[in-house]
């Protein structure tokens, strides 16, 4: 089959790899129709390819047909329409009953000591191979799915394996009250889709961007926007009484722009060895935390920081007196796909209030998936969000 391939540091390729095949009872292979390339997957092609080895197949959100399954696979056959969740969870562990999918006991990769295995995300999650390809091995596929209903087309569907529960939890953990406000830092996918999101649940929404055509996409669903070159903290306040928002949601994460030193230093652990430079990663890593200083700096007292964006710092200077003294709650963690499921279908309709038919900026076959990568980290072209067709 053809898959994306990561070769090195900014270096991705279109190759022929073996098939997929069932390894365990649990397991399901799908005939990929429809997969994404996420804002995360822009780490891994940049900060985190200490993690990665050449040949590793990318990609985390994936959807399309059942060819084939295991003994124990459940309810689901052979055709079955299927979205699949960007982390891999058992359903039944502790960590799975309390939905804390992310934190699955049975996939944790505890030789790294991080939480659920997640698909095409490195050896920091597990090393599994990912969903942009012609085919997909599906562990754990007893849970590891969701299923929707033929006719519609993929748009649909497709980013709720992971755009649009990390977006709705982004949105559930900001804890904004009735009728209050909300910040979004970054309008990359997951900002722009929780901006939708916040707007159409009838909270007053200030997006953030430095980039033209996404503060456009944001002004074009109701939302206020102010470019990161103006004063943003400035323009938050005097629309807010001078308090700022109840909540703010961070959306960037550790690439953020405007923190040239953390920028240098990333970039100088990606020249070293990669057994040292995953040690420095995960001992001694800075991220860089423009977006997060501007979050703390534009709630409000009392208020709630949501943190979405990807961070994998391990020695982030974070600045406790001013959380402490603004009294500031900060909620976090990859979103637990399935808890959330059942509240977006409805949302899922022809009507499409979240705009989800034309979410993507681009749609384009997988061969050109090498073009979308670099385009895509250079902000170019009105790249915002790109769906691969295998």
């Amino acid at each position: 089959m053809r898959a994306v391939t990561w070769q090195g540091k900014r270096d991705v390729r279109v190759e022929d790899v073996p098939d997929p095949r069932i390894h365990e009872p649990t397991d399901a292979v799908i005939e990929v129709t429809s997969t994404n390339i996420c804002g995360s997957d822009l780490h891994l092609y940049e900060v985190l390819t200490p993690f990665m080895e050449c040949g590793d197949i990318l990609g985390h959100e994936a959807m399309g047909t059942v060819a084939e399954v295991g003994s124990e696979t459940g309810d689901l056959r052979v055709g079955d329409r299927v979205v699949v969740p960007f982390q891999i969870s058992c359903g039944d562990c502790f960590m799975c009953d309390r939905t804390l999918y992310t934190q699955c006991e049975t996939t944790q990769v505890r030789d790294q000591g991080t939480g659920a295995a997640l698909f095409g995300y490195s050896s920091l999650y597990g090393s599994v191979a990912g969903g942009q390809a012609e085919y997909l091995r599906v562990p754990q596929a007893q849970f590891t799915h969701i299923k929707v209903p033929d006719g519609p087309p993929d748009s649909r569907f497709a980013y709720l394996s992971d755009v649009l529960p990390t977006a709705w939890q982004a949105v559930e953990y900001a804890d904004v009250p009735d009728g209050g406000s909300v910040t979004i830092l970054g309008l990359g996918p997951i900002g722009d889709m929780a901006a939708r999101i916040a707007a159409h649940r009838g909270m007053r929404v200030i997006g953030v961007d430095r980039v033209p055509e996404r503060l456009a996409r944001a002004d074009a669903h109701g939302v206020e926007t102010v470019s990161t070159d103006e004063d943003v903290a400035a323009f938050v306040r005097d629309r807010t009484d001078g308090r700022g928002t109840d909540s703010v949601i961070d959306a960037v994460g550790m690439e953020a722009h405007g923190s040239p030193v953390a920028e240098t230093l990333q970039k100088a652990v990606g020249f070293l060895p990669d057994p040292i430079a995953r040690r420095v990663n995960t001992t001694a890593g800075v991220d860089r935390l423009s977006a997060l200083y501007m979050a703390f700096d534009v709630v409000r007292r009392g208020g709630t920081v949501s943190l979405s964006g990807v961070y994998g710092g391990a020695a982030d200077p974070i600045p406790l007196f001013k959380l402490f003294d603004k009294q500031v709650q900060i909620r976090m963690g990859q979103a637990n796909v399935k808890k959330w499921t059942d509240q977006i279908m409805p949302l899922l309709s022809d009507a499409d209030p979240l705009g989800v038919d034309t979410f993507a900026s681009h749609e384009l076959p997988l061969a050109d998936a090498a073009d979308a990568y670099d385009k895509f980290q250079r902000k170019a072209d009105g790249y915002v969000k790109v769906m691969l067709k295998p």
